[in-house]
């Protein structure tokens, strides 16, 4: 008699093969689905056995199916796919199921990509869409042949979407969203492709952005053999750390006077583009040179218009210069929070935001991309307790997070805790980093072969650029600067700020720079990329880390005129 592992290891790769064949397990016989499962009907009802899925879960099933007729034209076009929903159940029956979509095109290309989410996640990503910050211009990866999924990451938001912290009350959950969701969902949907294929896929990438960024680098981090590639873009690789610096922006924002309106964003704005725009050669409405403009503009002394940016003797006296206490909260959010406590996953900081250059959330820019830049920034309210909904985004994150994940108590006052020292709650949130940070130790994937693409505007206030950079300078302290050169790229993109900014909207074709650099070894040069929004259509190269586009003549709006520089 064979045994339980190599008869369960012989039904996973007979399960679309035979009709009614039978096999053992255990001395017990499993009726297989036909081969002709393969048309998209047949997938519905079908399950994947817990023990196929590499952490512990009560196994998953196809839920509905519907085959979707071939849409759209040119890069919107889409082809003849079907539509997979799925479950996957929690071991704990009271925690949620992780649900998930599967996009199955007809005429396969043999590779998938997993899409990331955002936020605290609770909603599946939509699995026709392109990977973050794709190029307008050509298909996303299922109007190119990619059979492509994604899930909510074990959790259903309620109407405050990627905001809604409830899910921290259960346990299993917290670790869904910390990363065992990605495992779960990737074997699940892997099982399900093989059902509608019979073959499992060549090559297997992963892209998000933000939320979906830290899943990328923690999904090639813990299961390196799954992927062969990723695109992370504004990772929060770092997230309990992330939600602790946001918590002190968060808590310098509600001081009395400290929230800046409308045109006091526009009034430093402003002022920093004054001081800063030519540091690259040319005032081009952008600020490439971001590490220079840090060291030199300082609000305290800063003019705009050759005024003091400063309002006499620090008052409130206008709407076009700064009170000292919104000096001091620009000030507190420019610099690092320092842990005075232990965390788990061995962080001790989170670095400051480049906030001289930002757009915080300028109400008045008529850009279509200007109110997702101000949900994501500054919002429209002042962070109080209880929290308004209009309030910066990272400030309901960070008030939900406290609240359900951190002391489980829906009606705590998120602000009363000290992201530097959280007294009682200092170990809860250090278990909690456990889960939620990432660590860099990609060994594993590097010996694969694996690549990584990395990506972050640098004006970022929400998911800090600085932690990103400290994230690829720990790599060239483990590897050495030529080993991560050999299987990782690192592009920062001025006057770009979270997922979406009015200033250069970057996008990005990294789905096929990836493909070049795993596929065919073709390592990326003279990347470019190309703002929709700022002034659709111009171009600036992306330039490797820590270089930046330095003007050298000719059309101000082409890549091709600048040169990377340090």
């Amino acid at each position: 008699m064979k045994s339980a592992h190599s008869c369960r290891l012989e039904i996973a790769h007979a399960i679309t093969l035979v009709a009614t064949a039978t096999a053992c397990v255990s001395g017990m016989t499993a009726t297989l689905p036909s081969v002709h499962a393969a048309p998209c009907e047949r997938l519905l009802g079908f399950t994947v056995p817990a023990y196929e899925i590499g952490l512990p879960t009560s196994g998953a099933s196809v839920t509905a199916v519907k085959p979707v007729a071939a849409s759209g034209s040119g890069a919107t076009a889409l082809p003849q796919y079907c539509e997979v929903t799925g479950k996957i159940s929690p071991v704990d029956r009271s925690a949620p199921d992780i649900q998930f979509k599967v996009a199955l095109p007809v005429h396969w290309n043999d590779k998938v990509v997993m899409l990331g989410g955002g936020g605290f996640d609770g909603t599946i990503p939509d699995v026709t869409g392109n990977v973050p910050n794709g190029p307008a211009d050509k298909p996303g990866p299922l109007g190119r042949g990619y059979a492509t999924f994604a899930s909510d990451s074990g959790h259903q938001a309620n109407a405050l979407a990627s905001q809604d912290g409830r899910f921290g009350l259960n346990d299993e959950a917290v670790r869904n969203f910390g990363g065992d969701a990605l495992k779960k969902t990737h074997d699940a949907a892997l099982a399900i492709i093989r059902a509608r294929y019979s073959h499992l896929p060549r090559e297997a990438y992963f892209a998000g952005g933000s939320t979906g960024g830290r899943e990328a680098v923690t999904a090639i981090q813990r299961w390196p053999a799954d992927w062969n590639g990723a695109i992370a873009w504004y990772p929060a690789w770092d997230d309990a750390a992330a939600l602790l610096g946001g918590q002190r922006m968060n808590r310098a924002l509600t001081q009395p006077g400290a929230y800046l309106s409308v045109g006091k964003r526009q009034a430093v704005y402003d002022a920093a583009m004054q001081a800063c725009d030519a540091l690259d050669g040319i005032v081009d409405g952008l600020i490439s040179d971001q590490r220079q403009c840090n060291a030199r503009f300082d609000p305290s002394v800063a003019t705009l218009n050759g005024a003091p940016l400063r309002c006499p003797k620090g008052a409130d006296t206008a709407d076009n210069c700064l009170s000292d206490a919104q000096i001091e909260a620009l000030k507190t959010i420019d610099t690092p929070t320092r842990f005075r406590f232990w965390l788990a996953s061995g962080e001790t900081q989170y670095p400051g935001y480049n906030v001289w250059g930002a757009d915080l959330g300028v109400t008045t820019r008529t850009s279509p991309v200007e109110p997702v830049v101000t949900f994501l920034a500054f919002g429209t309210s002042q962070p109080a307790n209880p929290m308004p909904l209009t309030a910066p985004y990272i400030s309901v994150l960070t008030d939900q997070w406290i609240k359900y994940s951190v002391t489980r108590d829906p009606n705590f006052d998120s602000l009363s805790l000290d992201p530097q020292a959280p007294g009682v709650w200092a170990n809860r949130i250090s278990q909690l980093s456990s889960q939620l940070d990432a660590s860099t130790d990609i060994s594993a994937f590097k010996a694969r072969g694996g690549k990584l693409l990395l990506a972050h505007g640098s004006v970022d206030v929400l998911v800090s650029t600085r932690a990103t950079e400290q994230y690829y300078r720990r790599l060239q302290a483990q590897y050495g600067v030529a080993q991560v050169r050999s299987f990782v790229r690192f592009y920062e993109i001025p006057g770009m700020g979270h997922a979406a900014s009015s200033t250069f909207n970057a996008t990005w074709d990294s789905l096929s720079a990836l493909e070049d650099w795993v596929e065919r070894r073709k390592a990326p040069v003279d990347q470019v990329t190309t703002d929709t929004a700022g002034v659709p259509g111009r171009t600036r190269p992306l330039c490797d880390y820590p270089s930046w586009p330095r003007y050298e003549g000719g059309d101000v709006n082409r890549a091709d005129s600048f040169r990377c520089a340090e």
